[in-house]
């Protein structure tokens, strides 16, 4: 039956604009018990076709099952289950309905799609999905020696989440789940990515991460059969950490969402990470946000990124640390890089960057004006300082609002301390 799954799975996602291959697929996610799973492409068959009865027939009854089943699909009986039985299923027709080639479950051998004509044909493995489209992969290197300062941030990390997994035994002897992944939140330009990179040469695990040009497509049903594939990516990988940036744009409430499409693509996003009818043993998800307020609840809760850690603008030794890297391949001297730390309490990484290319244009430009090159100065860092100033009031500003009108389950104690530091609330 999960080969008879996975084949319509994919017919979706190639055609999803098919109500008929929605509906069919409705049906035998039904009867495997997927009901949630069926009742989102039974909706989304209904809007496409809303005179549909066969569409609201599979809605109701997958809606009418939830009902009676709100628990997860039980585990698999421990004999053998019959081989299905897919007679029932034209493949040649379904084919022509959708307008590409179908290949029919239990086919080992590989086969050749000229829906295109003679033109296109390729060779393409049955089981593909074109999964290794969606993502860039990288076996990453980077742990979080790689991070300066920031001690606070890598003690969350080593206790929440890497430990943990390293120890699987004895987080299991001690009632830690070892489901779930992390939120990293915090201002823009704080280092969330370079800190999940860091995370996943930490597991020597490989790095897939998506940006929102490779889930959100045009077409409905394309949006959801990409998080779908993205899941099949990071699974085929395993050991994977999947990093899901700027999460509040796919991941919004879902209830402040008045678009039907978006909330089928938050839905699809919650199915893929509970597994349902998938093992994500070996599949590590991070997220990052700038905004965690706007964050659908349910991707908070228990098995999901229950797990949550702020990443503030970096501390002293962060600042040292960005700033001797952002200069080292630049000519400098007499720079005393303790004085700028000084200066830049609540720049972001970005701002320090920004700070040493503004530095770096002043000491070229009077290099072009006298024909000789000379070195970056501690007057250019200064004078860049009164240009450059932090870029993260806008946000700390929203996290006060945030803090002292929405953090009744305590959620930000962590951020309200820092906004009190700071002299903010």
């Amino acid at each position: 039956m999960n080969e008879v799954i996975e084949a319509l799975r994919g017919a979706v996602a190639a055609a999803p604009e098919s109500a008929a291959l929605r509906i069919h697929l409705a049906s035998v996610l039904s009867g495997a018990g997927l009901h949630r799973e069926a009742m989102e492409h039974a909706s989304i068959a209904l809007q496409l076709e809303p005179q549909n009865p066969a569409a609201l027939a599979a809605l109701t009854a997958a809606s009418a099952a939830m009902g009676q089943a709100p628990a997860p699909a039980p585990a698999p009986a421990p004999t053998p289950a019959p081989e299905p039985d897919d007679s029932s299923i034209d493949w040649d027709e379904l084919s022509k309905e959708i307008g590409v080639t179908v290949p029919p479950p239990f086919v080992d051998e590989e086969y050749v799609d000229t829906s295109h004509g003679p033109a296109y044909a390729e060779v393409v493995e049955s089981s593909d999905l074109d999964v290794d489209e969606l993502g860039e992969v990288v076996y990453e290197t980077t742990t979080l020696a790689d991070v300066g300062g920031l001690d606070d941030v890598k003690a969350r990390l080593q206790v929440a989440f890497l430990e943990p997994m390293r120890n699987p035994d004895i987080a299991r002897a001690f009632g830690k789940s070892l489901r779930g992944g992390l939120l990293l939140y915090g201002p823009p330009g704080t280092g969330k990515t370079f800190i999940a990179r860091a995370v996943a040469g930490e597991l020597g695990a490989r790095f897939l991460t998506v940006t929102m040009a490779d889930i959100l497509g045009s077409f409905i049903g394309e949006s959801e059969g990409n998080v779908h594939k993205l899941f099949l990516r990071a699974r085929k990988l395993a050991p994977c950490v999947l990093f899901l940036d700027e999460l509040d744009a796919i991941g919004g409430r879902r209830s402040g969402n008045t678009s039907h499409w978006m909330r089928s693509v938050v839905n699809q996003l919650l199915q893929e990470m509970d597994g349902v009818g998938a093992n994500n043993e070996g599949v590590f998800v991070l997220a990052a946000t700038n905004h965690p307020w706007d964050i659908d609840s349910a991707l908070l809760r228990p098995g999901r990124l229950d797990r949550s850690v702020l990443v503030l603008p970096p501390d002293a030794p962060a600042r040292h640390a960005i700033l001797k890297h952002h200069l080292k391949d630049r000519p400098v001297a007499g720079i005393d890089l303790g004085a700028i730390v000084n200066r830049t309490d609540g720049f972001s990484g970005a701002d320090l960057e920004h700070l040493t290319a503004t530095a770096a244009e002043y000491a070229m430009m009077a290099s072009l004006k006298d024909g000789v090159i000379r070195t970056i100065s501690q007057d250019d860092l200064t004078r860049a300082l009164r240009e450059v100033k932090p870029s993260i009031m806008p946000w700390l500003q929203s996290a006060v609002n945030v803090v002292s009108f929405a953090n009744a389950d305590g959620r930000y104690d962590e951020l309200a301390a820092y906004l009190k530091s700071k002299k903010l609330m």
